[in-house]
């Protein structure tokens, strides 16, 4: 092999570690955003929410 086919082949080695470390960290944000988001939809504020939605939704029928 020549100088520069070893340069890209460690560089294409170094990106596999790279984009498994990426993986690694967006799942756990995800993992957190989802919890957070858990949270805001059990609790009283999520409750709220959803009752203010479900009533705009019924006016806007001209149900509610």
């Amino acid at each position: 092999m020549t100088g520069g086919h070893m340069r890209n082949a460690r560089a294409a080695r170094d990106e596999r570690g790279i984009t498994t470390a990426e993986y690694a960290v967006g799942t756990a944000a995800g993992a957190g955003l989802a919890g957070v988001l858990y949270q805001l939809v059990t609790g009283g504020f999520g409750d709220r929410m959803l009752r203010t939605m479900f009533n705009h939704v019924l006016g806007m029928l001209g149900i509610g």
